[in-house]
C-alpha cells in the first residue's frame, strides 16, 4: 500500500488534489480541510495516503496530517461509512470538533453534515466514542455554539506559538470561546486554566 507521496501540486480542485510525483500525476480525493491547508500549485508537499481497491477501480485518498488519516481509518471501520463518505464527513466539520462530537455522542451535530444521515451519525458515535484518543480540556466539556471562528483560529495560532500542541491548542481555544469572545479573551482564559 502507498503510505505517503511527496510531489509538486499540479492542481487543486474541489475535493481533489493532483500531485506530480516524478512526472506521474496522481489524483487524490481529499477533504476541504486538507485542501485549504496545502500551499499553492507548484509547491512540493508530503501527503499521507490511503488506497482503496475495489472491483470497479483503485482510488487514492490524501491527508495533510497523520491525525486526519487516523480519524479517516476509524470512520471507514463503521459499517455504512465508505471512504467517500469519510472524506465528506472530514470536509463538513473541523477535525477537533468531529472528535469531540463523537466522544460526547453529539449525533445531532454530525447529522448537520451534508449527506450524513441521522442513523449513520448515531452509529459513528456509538462505535467510535471509546476508540478516539484525544486530549480534551475535560471529557464533560460542552462547547458553546455561538463563537467567533476567526477569534478561535487566532487564539489557536497564538497558543501553538507558545508551545502547545495543535489539537490541544484548538480544544483550549474552543472551550473558552463562549459568547463570541475575542481572541485576546480566549487566550487569557485558556492560559489561566492551562495545566500543561
Amino acid at each position: 500500500m502507498i503510505s505517503f507521496l511527496v510531489g509538486v501540486i499540479e492542481e487543486k480542485n474541489e475535493n481533489e488534489l493532483i500531485l506530480d510525483v516524478n512526472s506521474v500525476g496522481y489524483s487524490l480525493q481529499v477533504s476541504s480541510t486538507t485542501l485549504s491547508s496545502l500551499p499553492l500549485a507548484g509547491e512540493t508537499v508530503k501527503v499521507y495516503t490511503y488506497m482503496a481497491v475495489r472491483e470497479d477501480g483503485v482510488s487514492l485518498f490524501g491527508f495533510s496530517t497523520k491525525e486526519e488519516r487516523e480519524v479517516f481509518y476509524k470512520l471507514i471501520s463503521v459499517s455504512g461509512v465508505g471512504p467517500k463518505m469519510a472524506i465528506t464527513i472530514l470536509s463538513g466539520i473541523n477535525l477537533s470538533d468531529l472528535i469531540l462530537a463523537i466522544i460526547q455522542e453529539d449525533s445531532k451535530l454530525l447529522s448537520r453534515i451534508k449527506g450524513l444521515g441521522k442513523k449513520t451519525a448515531e452509529r459513528i458515535c456509538l462505535e467510535l466514542k471509546d476508540k478516539l484518543d484525544v486530549a480534551t480540556p475535560s471529557q464533560s466539556q460542552t462547547f458553546a455554539m455561538d463563537y467567533n471562528e476567526d477569534a478561535v483560529q487566532m487564539a489557536t495560532d497564538t497558543l501553538i506559538s507558545l508551545g502547545i500542541n495543535k489539537n490541544e491548542a484548538y480544544m483550549l481555544a474552543r472551550a473558552n470561546a463562549q459568547n463570541n469572545a475575542t481572541a485576546e479573551e480566549i487566550i487569557s482564559k485558556a492560559l489561566r486554566g492551562y495545566k500543561g
